[in-house]
């Protein structure tokens, strides 16, 4: 019973970040500023990082928040992954990819998360340590987040996580993060909801994200 009240209440708060995210998108909303980016987490019962500490969400729906602390050595250790981005967007958006990996890795122990299973599990709703599009979504924008304050995006910038599907289109409601490439504009999904925790996310231009059934 526990378990289908709480796959319940999962479904109803994606469905609700659904139609109020893809319609910011509709209206051009992707191309946000950290502004927009800090909106998500009090729409989405999330925590936006304070400091060097994030703010992990689990369970589905950001039902369980897990502080964890960025010391000196974890900020070098990031900075040194997203370095390796320096050449080209393209590069970064790798790095990028490279640094959401080794933050699921580096959290898994202190979260619960490292058997994290990614895609569509809705009977893990309820359960800490597994992730829900909303609450994968949300550690990947505090990442960002964090990492963007302190310098270590060189070609993007962190724009608001978007969500599509509404069952009545026949897609199931998913969300993700994103960035935006500072020249030209162009919008990237950083999606790390399809994969198990520590594997690479899915990277992909926030269009061609939009048009996918699922994952």
């Amino acid at each position: 019973m526990f378990e289908r009240k709480r796959t319940g209440a999962a479904v109803r708060n994606l469905l609700g970040s659904a139609g109020l995210i893809a319609c910011g998108v509709l209206a051009g909303c992707a191309s946000q500023s950290e502004g927009d980016a800090q909106a998500w987490y009090g729409a989405h019962n999330g925590v936006a990082p304070k400091a060097d500490r994030i703010y992990v969400c689990h369970g589905f729906g950001c039902t369980y928040k897990t502080p964890v602390h960025f010391s000196g050595k974890d900020l070098a250790r990031l900075k040194s992954i997203l370095q390796k981005g320096a050449a080209s967007p393209e590069a970064e958006r790798k790095a990028i990819s490279a640094a959401v990996s080794w933050q699921e890795r580096r959290a898994g122990p202190i979260v619960g998360s490292s058997n994290d299973i990614g895609g569509l599990d809705m009977h893990n709703a309820g359960v800490r340590g597994q992730m829900d599009c909303i609450d994968e979504s949300t550690n990947t924008n505090s990442l960002l987040l964090l990492a963007q304050r302190h310098g270590y995006l060189k070609h993007h910038t962190v724009s608001s996580p978007v969500a599509r599907g509404f069952f009545l289109d026949g897609r199931y409601p998913h969300a993700s993060a994103t960035v935006k490439e500072k020249q030209g504009g162009a919008v990237y999904a950083i999606d790390s909801w399809p994969t198990n925790n520590g594997e690479a996310p899915v990277i992909s231009p926030l269009d061609v994200w939009m048009a996918r059934q699922s994952g």
